[in-house]
């Protein structure tokens, strides 16, 4: 009803009442106050429904959709949310290429909240396609949601697709030779050429860009990964590479916090130390990370790095309350999806078993889990941890609708 009829029943109403009071007894005015109060009552359902039916903010949009979603799930969905599993480890099949009867079942059992490929499940543009298609199918089926489908592209050294035969793209090359033209354009150029066939390719995550400061000349495992060694610049570079990357669809994930370039040690075989101070580690190292942020970074990688003269021993900064809860969620006041590195790396492996490290990753901060070594211990190990109290229930709630608000906004782009 719009306001021109609701003026005119007010004033019809009233005039009504008026003439009925002077005229008629008590019994009359009951009914006068009783059809005056239905009027009201009238009035005020209707402003309520037109206040429901009023636009909404993108934001608020947003936020009932996660709840819905959230409130929809049961508790071991909600857990298996928290996970990057690569495929092979996924399915139990090595070389998977295709989705086949064992992909279907896991995704029923576990609908985790993403999968990663690697070089060996890549064969052709048509068959990635395909297959990012319906792994994308088989997660909406199941439990309403796309999954994060990713891959580790950074150019340079650490690719999965560029250099491969069967596809026509160029490599971007090496972060380093771009950091070293001095021009954060090519940083730019680099992430959009990656954004764009990773997109083509159905790919909605890169694990990229390195926003590693190279420190350390002897660290061999960032190297040419890093932009370089220039605060500065490499900041520069890595809010560019974020926003090519981002422009094309692509959730950029910038790696690895709180930095991987003053250690000489590989974290894929074991511990990798770092003893730079906490006044160090801000005026340099998280320089990159807070600028990708800055540029929409949708993820944080957190590595497996030991900063035992910040954490006061040497557990890894994704284990770490006090590197990841402190220094990325309250310090940096970063909302967004902390992932950590492989936890079937070194570091992790060989110093705690797969259940042990997926709890102390949530209750350091972390949301998503990539790679377990034993994905079973680790999912068993963080619903047992809830329903014993050592996890609040609410604590998984607020990982779940970080990765949900992600999910939001790539649902909402591919239906435009």
């Amino acid at each position: 009803m719009g306001m021109r009829w609701k003026r005119i029943l007010t004033c019809g109403l009233a005039v009504v009442a008026v003439m009925s009071a002077a005229a008629c007894g008590n019994r009359e005015k009951q009914a006068i106050d009783e059809l005056e109060k239905e009027k009201r009552d009238f009035l005020e359902k209707e402003d309520a429904e037109q206040a429901e039916m009023s636009p909404q903010s993108p934001e608020e949009c947003r936020e009932a959709w996660v709840q819905e979603r959230l409130s929809g799930m049961i508790l071991e969905e909600r857990v298996a949310q928290m996970f990057v599993l690569a495929l092979d480890a996924f399915t139990g099949v090595q070389d998977t290429t295709e989705v086949g009867e064992i992909t279907r079942q896991q995704f029923q059992a576990y609908p985790v909240g993403g999968i990663m490929v690697m070089g060996n499940n890549i064969q052709s543009e048509e068959q990635i396609v395909n297959l990012n298609m319906q792994l994308d199918s088989l997660s909406r089926e199941r439990i309403g949601l796309v999954p994060f489908l990713c891959v580790d592209e950074e150019g340079g050294t650490v690719t999965r697709i560029a250099g491969n035969p069967n596809f026509p793209v160029q490599n971007v090359g090496d972060m380093s030779l771009i950091g070293a033209s001095g021009d954060p354009a090519r940083a730019y150029e680099a992430g959009s050429q990656l954004g764009t066939y990773l997109s083509q390719y159905q790919f909605n995550v890169d694990f990229a860009p390195d926003a590693d400061i190279l420190l350390n000349p002897e660290n061999t495992v960032i190297a040419s990964r890093s932009f370089g060694s220039d605060i500065d610049l490499v900041s520069s570079m890595v809010s560019e590479a974020v926003r090519g990357l981002t422009e094309c669809g692509i959730c950029a994930t910038v790696k690895h916090f709180p930095g991987h370039g003053a250690t000489v040690e590989d974290s894929h075989e074991g511990f990798a130390y770092s003893l730079r101070t906490p006044e160090e580690v801000n005026a340099c190292e998280l320089k990159p990370f807070q600028a990708g942020i800055d540029s929409g970074a949708e993820f944080v990688m957190v590595g497996h790095l030991s900063y035992p003269n910040i954490a006061g021993n040497d557990t890894p900064a994704s284990l770490s309350e006090v590197l990841t809860g402190r220094f990325l969620r309250q310090d940096m006041q970063y909302d967004g999806i902390v992932i950590t590195d492989a936890m079937n790396m070194g570091a992790i492996v060989n110093n705690y078993g797969s259940a042990e490290a997926a709890v102390m990753a949530v209750q350091a901060g972390v949301d998503m889990i990539l790679e377990p070594a034993v994905f079973q211990e680790a999912y068993q190990a963080l619903l047992g941890a809830v329903r014993d109290g050592t996890v609040r229930e609410e604590r998984i709630d607020e990982s779940v609708k970080r990765i949900l608000r992600v999910k939001w906004r790539i649902q909402e782009e591919e239906e435009k």
